[in-house]
């Protein structure tokens, strides 16, 4: 054998780069480095910056700073699968950072992490592509791009993926996805249900949770509910519910089961399988109060179908919904007496509530919690609001219910509950109070309570929902006489009478209708007008947009129940407008000018206008003195009793007021007065009046002459403060003469004819057509206006009167002593009076129309002209 030659070593050739190894200890060279053209230094800077980005947000700032997104978007789309697999773990990581992310927008990175999807890459492409998708998803215009490059359909696939971290970020990323509407839709679509089902028994907790969520999400729809009853997702949800080990799931479970139970199918399913028991046994008894108040929830959700609501009340849900109440948790009570509010629209359900429930809700008004007070005030009122069918808890059992609140302190919370922010709250409260004022016990309670006060407050606010709701219960309990003076003296009308003026369409509506509630006594009514509401309601009726259905109605109370304004106004008293005490005609005013009062007519100094004509027959009330705090001394028999003083004390303070005016109206068709069956005491009565002053005058007089002599340490009584209109004593005469007289007449014919003459020889009788012009009426009135030194001048006064003055003394005699009349005043000193009577040819026919007939008061006194008659037309007009 030969000798062995060693072989020579090449050189390396010149062109190539010795292999060098580098170690960097900054993140920006490893960021310079995602620029090489070399796969394994990309793979190994990529590395390098999946470990530095993931110890914290600092880092990931930084490499944002240093521009790593920017390559790194490149990258998951490179060739070589280690790169792509290393360069989307730090897009994963990094995405976690809300900086990061809009960069990330701004560069589309989601077509190419979509396509990192796909079945050939590996489960770690899937599980970084997947979390950055998740982390991203939680912007709204991210959702819209994963949406429109289809990548719905690659997150549903992946819900099958045997790794657990995958599954996670799919199905968080799906139910992100689907809180936005077109997503839920395509989720069902694309049945994802099925899988997001079987995720519920993965050995992971928190897979599970979002699972029910993104189920809960999509069930929202009802294609999808529809999906999840034939997916028999229900099955796997009571499955869940009955498991105890489960319990960190019942609350997401409850969601799902609560939206569910919308469908009135689904809740008839669940009734008939006994799983609707098994819900209100299962919200009864879990010790979670999430739990408890999600199953409130899903009876609230559900009990908004009417089915439902039957299905809810056969199943004894009410009873649940009561043991929710006693809870210490505020959210359970929010959400049971939420419910409550909903199953009240059962009128079975109702009754229940209102049986055993009612205490319960009324004291929750007094709650410190305000979630709870709201809650409750808006249970109470529904249910205590009646039903077209049902009279409601206040028609049945309102003592009851009155007891219950004022054992409760429940009318004090409420009016507490009038002064809260929320308008929802103060809304509410007045639905409570307004059906609570169709009892008067309960309005009585009420007024006690100082609700009149609290209401002119609430009238103040800037909320049309709470203006609308507040007018009503305003006058829901205007119709008490008290209610009104204490809503008047609260300064209340000048805030309603500002709603007139209101844009609001309903809340001015509302506002009429108030106003024609308060305008039924005259103090109120002339207050009102003295604020302008008169003028605003003109104004209103006027106008086309404006004009209600209550505008006119409010007008027309406010002068029927100010009958001097009304005269004023409109020239015209009606039959059924009885003038009254305190009555006066000042005659026509100027276009835009107002109505004095009488107290400041009276007040006004002596003029030359025309005297302002005022029907009064009461005499000023005294006010009564306390008495002094003596010792008790042995009383001094005077030789009368205790009780015949105190009758008398009555009667003196009377003065010399005649008897009130016969109330029962003339039965036209009949032609009869009512009044005449006790026309024989009336006489009597009046005949013996004055008889009867004189002797209480002079037994007043004995009285106090027999009396100790009061010593100058006594108090003085207080003087009297209050104007009064003065009293007539002339009248006071008339009326007891036609009380004696005309009033016992048989037939209204008779009375008509002899009150006029009555009325004509108090006034200068009889006065010729062509001698009218010698008639010196107006010295005479100026006359009485310069004895009185006033302006206003009681009408008994007059002896020379003309057509107004014998018209409107007709008319106020009339009404007493119930002669059905009316009152019209035309130009010129004209006035004329209209009666209805039958003639004598038609008293035995029963279907005789009663003719309306002038009343001559001037040329013929007694004489009926025919309505529309040349005579009648020519004593209306000159």
């Amino acid at each position: 054998m030969g000798k062995k030659v060693k072989k020579e070593v090449e050189p390396p050739p010149k062109d190539v780069f010795d292999p060098l190894s580098i170690e960097s200890k900054k993140a920006e060279t490893a960021v310079l480095m995602l620029q090489s053209p070399e796969e394994e230094i990309l793979a190994k800077s990529c590395d390098a910056l999946y470990k530095f980005a993931q110890k914290g947000d600092e880092n990931k700032i930084t490499l944002l700073g240093l521009g790593a997104v920017e390559s790194l978007s490149k990258l998951i789309s490179h060739e070589d699968k280690i790169v792509r697999r290393n360069a989307t773990m730090v897009c994963g990581i990094m995405a976690a950072h809300n900086e990061v992310r809009r960069l990330m927008q701004t560069l589309d990175l989601i077509p190419p992490l979509i396509a990192r999807l796909a079945p050939e890459e590996e489960v770690v492409i899937h599980e970084f592509a997947t979390l950055c998708l998740a982390h991203m998803a939680h912007e709204y215009t991210s959702k819209v791009r994963i949406f429109e490059v289809n990548g719905l359909e690659h997150l549903i696939r992946l819900l099958s993926s045997p790794d657990p971290d995958v599954k996670k970020n799919s199905v968080e990323c799906i139910y992100l996805l689907a809180q936005d509407f077109q997503s839920r839709s395509a989720v069902c679509d694309q049945n994802a249900i099925p899988p997001l089902l079987e995720l519920l028994k993965s050995d992971y907790p928190v897979i599970q949770h979002l699972s029910l969520k993104a189920l809960g999400t999509i069930s929202c729809e009802a294609e999808c509910r529809l999906a999840l009853k034939e997916s028999q997702a229900l099955d796997h949800l009571l499955k869940i519910l009955e498991a105890k080990e489960l319990n960190d799931l019942h609350v997401e479970a409850l969601l799902i089961i609560a939206n569910c139970l919308e469908d009135a199918d689904t809740v008839q399913l669940l009734q008939q399988s006994g799983g609707l028991k098994k819900i209100l046994t299962f919200a009864e008894t879990s010790p979670l109060p999430d739990v408890q108040r999600n199953a409130a929830k899903a009876i609230a959700m559900s009990a908004h179908n009417a089915e439902n609501r039957k299905f809810f009340h056969e199943q004894e849900a009410e009873k649940t919904l009561v043991e929710l109440l006693g809870s210490d948790n505020n959210g359970v009570k929010v959400a049971a007496l939420q419910a409550i509010s909903m199953l009240c629209e059962n009128l079975a359900s109702k009754d229940v509530f209102s049986k055993n429930g009612i205490l319960q809700i009324i004291n929750l008004l007094s709650k410190d919690n305000a979630d709870v007070q709201e809650a409750a005030v808006f249970a109470l009122a529904n249910l205590i609001t009646g039903c077209p069918n049902n009279p409601g808890l206040l028609g049945r059992g309102h003592t009851l219910f009155l007891l219950v609140l004022v054992e409760a302190d429940g009318i004090d919370a409420l009016v507490n509950l009038l002064t809260d922010k929320r308008e929802g709250v103060i809304a509410n409260t007045c639905t409570v109070l307004t059906n609570m004022a169709a009892q008067e016990s309960l309005r009585l309670a009420m007024q006690s309570h100082g609700v009149m006060p609290a209401l002119v407050a609430t009238l103040q606010s800037a909320s049309n929902l709470v203006l609308r709701k507040a007018i009503i219960t305003v006058a829901s309990l205007g119709c008490d006489a008290e209610a009104r003076t204490e809503f008047r003296i609260a300064d209340g009308l000048v805030q309603l009478v500002k709603l007139l003026s209101s844009n609001h369409d309903e809340v001015r509506r509302n506002a009429c209708w108030a106003i024609a509630v308060f305008a039924n006594d005259e103090a109120t009514a002339s207050e009102l007008y003295r604020l302008g509401a008169f003028d605003i309601l003109q104004e209103m009726n006027l106008s086309t947009s404006r004009r209600n259905n209550f505008s006119e109605l409010a007008e027309n109370k406010m002068l029927d129940n100010n009958l001097s304004l009304k005269y004023n106004q409109k020239g015209h008293l009606s039959y059924t407008n009885l003038i009254e005490d305190g009555f006066y005609d000042h005659g026509q005013l100027k276009s835009g000018a107002k109505l004095p009062s009488l107290e400041e007519l009276s007040k006004q100094t002596l003029n030359q206008n025309r005297a302002v004509i005022v029907i009064n027959t009461k005499l000023p009330e005294l006010p009564t003195p306390s008495p002094p705090a003596v010792e008790e001394k042995p009383e001094l028999n005077l030789g009368r009793s205790s009780s015949s003083l105190s009758r008398s004390a009555s009667r003196e303070k009377g003065g010399r007021n005649i008897p009130s005016p016969v109330e029962d109206k003339q039965d036209l068709s009949s032609g009869r007065s009512p009044s005449l069956s006790r026309s024989g005491h009336k006489e009597k009565s009046s005949s013996k009046m004055k008889n009867k002053v004189k002797k209480e005058e002079e037994k007043m007089k004995e009285e106090e002459e027999l009396s100790p002599v009061k010593t100058q340490e006594e108090p003085v009584p207080p003087q009297i403060t209050q104007w009064f209109p003065p009293c007539d004593q002339d009248l006071i005469d008339y009326l007891s003469d036609v009380t004696r007289t005309i009033l016992p007449l048989p037939h209204p014919r008779e009375q008509v004819v002899a009150l006029a003459q009555f009325v004509a020889g108090k006034m200068g009788g009889p006065i010729a057509k062509d001698r009218l012009h010698e008639f010196s009426w107006e010295l005479h009135v100026g006359e009485i206006k310069y004895e009185l030194k006033s302006n206003v001048i009681p009408i008994g006064k007059i002896k020379k009167g003309i057509f107004y003055h014998r018209a409107l003394l007709f008319k106020a005699l009339a009404d007493r002593i119930g002669v059905v009349c009316n009152l019209t005043r035309g130009d010129y000193g004209r006035a004329w009076n209209e009666v209805k009577i039958l003639n004598d040819s038609n008293r035995a026919g029963t279907k005789a129309q009663p003719e309306t007939n002038v009343v001559d008061l001037m040329y013929e006194p007694g004489r009926l002209m025919k309505h529309g008659s040349v005579e009648a037309d020519h004593y209306q007009h000159i």
